[in-house]
């Protein structure tokens, strides 16, 4: 077991770690990319680091104790569905994200350039030009979208966003199911799932991934969808049934999805989405730019800095009520 004092970039994707290795040079540590594959387990043994920083990777229990001197783990971004709570917690391992590093402009966005790549059948259009193809435009529906109903499951920072690019483009409507909300915000009407579904032209999913989310979106309220509804999801990738999805595609019973996100990522090639008709996919990038990746990467050092310094992470997920020794 190493004495080096180190922080652990698990499944490293970001250009380089100079911002992290500022934020925590005072604390004399190492930040040490590891590139592993889904065994992490002796490459952490070896530098038996403070922290743990994580992209989408899972951190399972075994690697949390593979780790005695671990203090933190800090998920680049918000949701925190591949790390194991509860071991941490039973460890004393704090466990924090970054909700906050401005991503609702770039989520917010890219949902909107789904939507209308999908609306437009912009994807499938470019590749029939490209083939020597000419008057197409009217060979499959476009439907008219003014005053339309946009449905939010899930209406935090990133859904206002969205419902206020949405209303620019003239939806009139917005509806929104979120349990943690008691009252709806800038004219946005609170609903339950069957009643979203049923009236909203397009669903668009910012809600977090938890035992009571997954599949959200099912196979039942996917049937009660308009037949030219169209799903967006930029969230995460078990809040929707795919298969189903992929089904009510293929069937034509919805005009088209604009998926971020997976169930399983990278993509198994087996995804039905893969072939669904008028389906535009994107590899989990709707939270990237420069600018958000800079902030990122400083957001998620502030809390291990903030550890490191006999602190409490600012956006502290695993509370206690007495810390353990």
């Amino acid at each position: 077991m190493t004495d080096m004092r180190t922080i652990a970039i698990l499944e490293p994707g970001y250009a380089d770690y100079r911002h992290e290795a500022a934020i925590l040079a005072d604390h004399r540590v190492e930040v040490v990319p590891v590139r592993v594959g889904d065994d992490a387990v002796p490459s952490l043994k070896k530098i038996n680091p403070l922290a743990i920083m994580v992209r989408e990777r899972p951190v399972t229990a075994a690697e949390i104790d593979a780790c005695p001197n671990l203090r933190i783990i800090v998920r680049y971004g918000v949701g925190v569905d591949n790390v194991d709570i509860p071991h941490a917690t039973a460890r004393g391992i704090y466990v924090a994200n970054v909700p906050d590093y401005g991503a609702d402009i770039e989520v917010s966005e890219h949902a909107l350039a789904l939507y209308l790549a999908v609306q437009r059948r912009i994807p499938a259009r470019d590749a029939q030009v490209r083939g020597g193809q000419w008057d197409i435009g009217q060979d499959a529906v476009i439907p008219a979208r003014d005053g339309a109903v946009l449905g939010l499951v899930g209406c935090g920072r990133i859904g206002l966003a969205t419902a206020r690019k949405f209303r620019a483009l003239g939806f009139g409507r917005v509806l929104a199911h979120d349990p943690f909300l008691t009252k709806g915000a800038e004219d946005i009407a609170l609903v339950d799932m069957e009643t979203l579904c049923t009236q909203a032209d397009v669903v668009s999913l910012h809600a977090p991934l938890t035992p009571e989310t997954r599949h959200i979106l099912n196979a039942d309220l996917i049937a009660r969808m308009k037949p030219d509804a169209v799903v967006v999801n930029v969230s995460r990738g078990g809040l929707v049934d795919e298969a189903a999805l992929a089904e009510a595609l293929t069937d034509g019973r919805l005009l088209g999805a604009g998926i971020d996100v997976f169930e399983t990522e990278p993509i198994r090639p087996d995804n039905p989405l893969l072939t669904a008709p008028n389906t535009v996919l994107t590899d989990h990038m709707a939270w990237y730019s420069e600018r958000s990746v800079r902030a990122l990467q400083e957001k998620a050092a502030a809390e291990v800095d903030r550890v490191l310094a006999g602190g409490t992470p600012k956006s502290w997920l695993n509370r206690w009520s007495d810390q353990p020794a």
